[in-house]
Order: C-alpha cells, then structure tokens, then sequence
C-alpha cells in the first residue's frame, strides 16, 4: 500500500515539476489580476506547505519549517530567487517521499486531525496534499501564461 501512495505523489506532483523548467525569473512577480499571489509566492507556499505536511500529518518531527506564506498570509514580493524556491521544493519533495516511505500499511487508516482539514485517516488526508499541489500548479500555469 504504500508504494502505491509514494507511486501517486510522484505522478500528481508531475502537474508541477513539468513546468518547472520552463519557469524564468522574470515570472516569479507575475500576478493575475485580481489574485494577489505571484508565481513565486505559490512555488514557496506549495513547498510550505509540503512540508507541514510532512511534519504534521506524518510527524517527522525532525523537520525544521518556517512556513512564511502561510505565517504571512498574504504575498509579501519576496519570492524571486528561482534556484532557491527550485531548491526548496526538491527538498519538500523528499521530505513527503520520505514520510510517505516511513509508514506501514496499518498507519494509513490512523487518525489525524489538524486545524486546516479537521480529522482524517491518514489516506485521506493524503489526498489533501496532492490535490493542494495541483491546485495550485494549475494556478501557476495560468500566471505564466497570462499574468503580468
């Protein structure tokens, strides 16, 4: 069972890593108005929120977060260094593969509950976080084409 949750984070986090490359730095203030998110802020709120994720669902308790866009709540215009929001989500990549990796089949029907979502098995909540990384990959999309 749970290669098989480790096989689903890998294909739906394909929606976002496949436009990665073609992401500039020049597109990171791009906004689509009237939204208040630039594409930087969603690559770094999308890695915030991974490895909350990551550390909350999945209690890898050794996981040092400092959630800004979630702190903020608001895009503050700091997002623009391309190498180190590309950086950062590698790095909650591998924390959610890792946490994923961690657990035995049995662990996926456990409880958990957090202020975002309420109380979940953890499959459940699973779900969660690779519809909250499409979501948001199909934001990304849209600002990158359209957005100024």
């Amino acid at each position: 069972m749970t290669h098989s949750f480790i096989e689903a984070y890998k294909e739906a986090r394909t929606r976002l890593e496949d436009q990665l490359p073609h992401i500039r730095k020049e597109d990171l203030a791009k906004k689509l108005h009237p939204s208040p998110n630039s594409l930087g802020f969603l690559l770094r709120h999308i890695a915030d929120v991974e490895m909350l994720f990551a550390k909350n669902v999945f209690k890898v308790s050794e996981i040092q977060i400092r959630a800004k866009t979630i702190i903020d709540q608001k895009d503050t215009g700091e997002w623009i260094d391309l190498n180190a929001l590309i950086e950062y989500l590698s790095s909650s990549s591998q924390q959610i593969l890792n946490a994923i990796s961690r657990q035995n089949d049995q662990e996926w029907s456990e409880k958990v509950t957090t202020k975002e979502f309420g109380t979940k098995t953890k499959s459940e909540a699973f779900g969660r976080i690779i519809s909250h990384t499409a979501y948001h990959a199909g934001q990304i999309v849209l600002i990158q084409k359209y957005g100024a």
